[in-house]
């Protein structure tokens, strides 16, 4: 927090730390040694300003910091000015604010609702849906909570690049990686000459063999494959070779189609990308 031209919401600013470290108020309570109905009252603005003491307590027992700085010192906020924080928080049907810890978010089709078991299985008319659809909703788990956050800051960080250590000239390699993790998707093709393939003297002529895509379990539904895909495609593109071969098993024979491949009409197992 900081000290500036701007007043702070400190309730809010609370909230969003204990969000952040995935924290229910009588837990960050419990923690900090600070009542729960305390706790409650400074996050909903009631009862004046809360003593300076408290105020550092529970963001202490969050895992969180304090800092003042006079009005010009380096501050880690855009603009150097205080937290931003949004009062367009979302409520409840009866206008109450949701625990700040539950990551509330907009549901925009049934697959974003863990409610809608119906979806998965089959089809239904809006008209025969056993329930509402509610506008928002939230992971009680914490477990899946984190899992949803990891995938969210995985999507915000993840880096492709083509990597060329350790491999010999024909090898191709593309990696995703997360700063701090390592690499969480990996793509790994290498050349063969048409020209030995068909024993045809066609001027060196190369194309690519698709060795196999593989993303970390958890984030196959973040397109980190797709990405692969295209850079290996832009990659094709720069060197002149113009198709890629690959064999898939299983569901893969899906993804490839997705991603632009095209299946061997004599080979059923067998795609082909043109770029």
């Amino acid at each position: 927090m900081t000290t500036g031209k701007g007043a702070i919401d400190v309730g809010a600013a609370l909230r969003d730390l204990r969000r952040r470290v995935d924290l229910s108020q009588r837990e960050l309570a419990e923690r900090s040694g600070v009542p729960k109905s305390t706790l409650a009252r400074i996050e909903a603005g009631q009862g004046g300003e809360p003593a300076f003491r408290t105020v550092e307590r529970l963001v202490r027992a969050a895992g969180g910091e304090l800092a003042l700085r006079l009005p010009g010192d380096p501050c880690s906020t855009p603009g150097g000015g205080p937290p931003s924080l949004s009062d367009d928080e979302p409520r409840d049907e009866a206008g109450r604010r949701y625990p700040a810890h539950l990551d509330v978010r907009r549901v925009r089709t049934l697959r974003d609702w863990p409610g809608a078991w119906w979806v998965h299985s089959y089809t239904l008319p809006e008209r025969l849906w056993p329930v509402r659809v509610p506008e928002l909703t939230y992971d009680l788990d914490r477990a899946r909570r984190d899992e949803r956050r990891w995938r969210d800051r995985t999507r915000a960080q993840v880096t492709f690049r083509r990597a060329f250590e350790g491999l010999p000239a024909t090898s191709w390699r593309f990696l995703a990686e997360v700063p701090g993790v390592g690499p969480v998707g990996e793509l790994r093709a290498h050349e063969r000459s048409t020209d030995l393939l068909l024993g045809e003297e066609l001027g060196d002529q190369r194309e690519l063999v698709l060795e196999g895509v593989v993303v970390a379990p958890g984030l196959r539904v973040l397109g980190i494959g797709r990405e692969l895909i295209g850079l290996l495609a832009e990659e094709m593109a720069l060197t002149g070779i113009r198709t890629a071969h690959a064999i898939a098993e299983f569901g893969n024979v899906e993804f490839l189609l997705a991603c632009g491949f095209e299946l061997q009409a004599s080979r059923p197992s067998a795609l082909t990308l043109e770029v």
